[in-house]
């Protein structure tokens, strides 16, 4: 078989879709020949035509030049059968998610192109061993998952069946970067890496909204203004639709037999069913109607600041915020102002209860992530609204103040938690190796860091605090630590550690 760098590699692309047109386009950029194959009568030459006006459009933008234009759109014949793959090297196929649908194309793929000719599926999450269970060569089909828009998504999931050769990897590596794009090599698991992956942060955010412990404006800001994700979970969800993010997630939690950890609520159902689906139906967690408007995510000031608050841990961060907004702190409790403390996992209920404190004059700040913007404040069942909406002013002159109902955890702990746990877990598996893992979800996702680089962000022994202190106080095994978690922080090692 010819060789990627060789004059003489030829590429197949069967589906001209989105995310076949995707890969039609980045390959003949990158100086790919190929042909290009859709079941539907012109819909390949259709998709070469919108191929043309995309690559018209990185001219008019400076971002390629006419002659580099030309030589793409030369690059990518348009093909009638799949018999006229026969001298594809390699071929893709990108049709529907269906592996009935996919298992009859490899079948008759096979006796098309040659012996040595591998045939990769741009599945999403069905299992690359069941699409080539029917076929005689096993061991040339492996899963190569590109993602939407193909063209600006650089991440590429490399994924064996169980009877792939190691020379298929290592071709379909090269040739993911012969197409500008970067590898992931990805076991044969539901989801693969990243859809397995990305279910924490949007459902953890469900979980919240379930538990009435924040409207999605709130949730959304917290993690963008204090994380530093690009877009809320609720604003995410709405971009890419329910109609494609609840039946992955549904899926994912079914293959894996209904782990708590990845599952979703009865609300994200509901917005399917509904056909609330985001920005395409105009509604979703969002109204995206011409004039609708958006609530604020911060508190509103109701009343006079508070001009004293107790510190009762000394917190040094807290009195130094305290008295940066005006406040005084006082030394000693004098029964009446505001107290004023940090928590990691707990509640505000709980925190009272282990102290036995004063619940009614109680006001929890979330310590975690970047407060530099805004804070998260939290109070118990039954507090003094007077209390809480003094201090809620009394930081809104330095910070936006996000003020949520109790919480362990608050919100921005939650999620993020979750996410590092789920990243812990992967690694646990064996999904990739600890560094791809980062990659993936960095890359797949937008995600500010790695799952594993933020978790030794915010400190291994944190984020086991808030994974333990959701599980016991909850109840519910969907916080349970990963064992790669916890031995990661009894041992007080780093989180990507093997």
């Amino acid at each position: 078989m010819a060789d990627i760098g060789d004059g003489e590699f030829r590429l197949g692309v069967v589906g001209a879709g989105a995310m076949g047109a995707g890969i039609a386009q980045i390959a003949a950029q990158n100086g790919i020949s190929m042909c290009l194959f859709d079941v539907r009568a012109g819909r390949a030459a259709e998709a070469k035509a919108d191929i043309a006006k995309r690559l018209a459009r990185l001219v008019e933008k400076g971002k390629l030049d006419d002659g580099s234009r030309q030589a793409a759109e030369d690059r990518i014949d348009v093909v009638d059968s799949l018999e006229a793959l026969a001298p594809c090297h390699v071929v893709i196929e990108a049709i529907v998610e269906n592996l009935e649908a996919k298992a009859d194309l490899f079948a008759a793929l096979e006796r098309c192109v040659a012996e040595d000719a591998i045939l990769a599926t741009n599945t999403s999450s069905l299992p690359i061993g069941a699409i080539a269970a029917r076929l005689d060569g096993k061991e040339r089909v492996a899963g190569m998952h590109f993602f939407n828009p193909v063209p600006l998504m650089r991440l590429v999931e490399v994924i064996p069946g169980p009877d792939t050769s190691e020379e298929v990897m290592d071709l379909l590596t090269r040739l993911a970067r012969k197409m500008g794009r970067e590898p992931v090599t990805v076991s044969d698991t539901p989801g693969f890496l990243v859809n397995f992956g990305g279910r924490a942060y949007s459902t953890e955010a469900l979980a919240l909204l379930q538990e009435r412990v924040a409207t999605p404006v709130q949730i959304d800001a917290v993690m963008r203004d204090c994380f530093g994700f690009r877009m809320g979970p609720f604003e995410l969800l709405d971009l890419t639709g329910m109609d494609v993010n609840y039946p992955v997630t549904e899926f994912v939690n079914r293959s894996m037999f209904g782990d708590p950890r990845l599952r979703s609520t009865a609300r994200h159902k509901y917005m399917l069913d509904t056909g609330q689906l985001g920005r395409k139906t105009g509604r979703g967690f969002y109204d995206y109607a011409a004039g609708a408007e958006t609530a604020s995510p911060d508190a509103a000031v109701t009343q006079e600041p508070a001009a004293a608050v107790v510190v009762p841990d000394g917190t040094p961060m807290l009195r130094d915020l305290a008295e940066a907004c005006g406040a005084s702190v006082l030394e000693t409790d004098d029964g009446t102002s505001a107290l004023l403390v940090a928590l990691t996992g707990e509640d505000c209920s709980a925190h009272a209860a282990r102290t036995e404190r004063d619940f009614r004059r109680l006001v929890a700040l979330d310590p975690m992530g970047d407060l530099s913007r805004r804070v998260t404040l939290m109070t118990a069942v039954g507090a003094c609204d007077d209390i809480r909406h003094a201090v809620s002013a009394l930081l809104s002159r330095q910070r936006a103040v996000t003020l949520i109902a109790d919480s362990p955890g608050f919100v921005g702990q939650r999620i993020a938690a979750m996410v590092c746990n789920l990243g812990c877990e992967m690694a646990q598996m064996g999904l990739a190796e600890p560094s791809e893992i980062d990659t993936a979800m960095r890359l797949g996702l937008n995600y500010p860091q790695g799952p594993l680089e933020m978790t030794d962000r915010l400190g291994v022994k944190s984020v086991f605090t808030v994974m333990s202190q959701l599980q016991a106080l909850t109840g519910d095994d969907r916080y349970r630590p990963s064992q790669w978690l916890r031995r990661r922080a009894q041992l007080g090692l780093a989180a990507g550690a093997v």
